[in-house]
């Protein structure tokens, strides 16, 4: 009796500390927070370890250097390289409770064990593969049999 008391307070310890590590791990992913800055130097974007924007600064010259549509556009690069350096960093952090041979980043963006055809956008309908308005009238074969 006295060796399965051991046997569950062992894993009951095991538990404590990968919940501690776990802990550990969202707290680190809380805490990222990395921008970038635009070439020109008047925006700066910041986002989140999910990606998230969290802090835009736009010099006030942004606004007669760009029409808006390439100032959104700036924008965009910009918020995309802050995401690219939060994405290297929440890989970092997660890194440690993955098994080896994990691709953190990969992990996160959620194409960690899918092939890049199964990642692909599904491709467009094709009207014709619908049967939508056909009727067996309209075709050669038997009508449907009723069961």
């Amino acid at each position: 009796m006295a060796d399965h008391a051991a046997q569950v307070e062992e894993l009951l310890a095991d538990y404590r500390r990968s919940r501690e590590q776990l802990a550990d791990v969202h707290r680190a992913l809380a805490a990222i927070s990395e921008s970038a800055t635009s070439p020109c130097g008047m925006v700066t974007a910041t986002v989140s370890a999910q990606g998230a924007l969290t802090g835009l600064d736009i010099e006030d010259g942004a606004y007669r250097r760009y029409r808006p549509a390439e100032l959104a556009h700036v924008i965009v690069r910009t918020t995309a390289a802050a995401d690219a350096v939060a994405a290297r960093a929440a890989g970092h952090a997660v890194a440690p409770v993955l098994p080896a041979g994990t691709d953190p980043e990969a992990l996160l963006r959620g194409t960690a064990d899918l092939a890049p055809a199964e990642i692909a956008p599904p491709r467009a309908a094709d009207p014709d593969d619908s049967f939508e308005h056909m009727t067996w009238l309209e075709s050669d074969a038997p009508p449907p049999r009723s069961s």
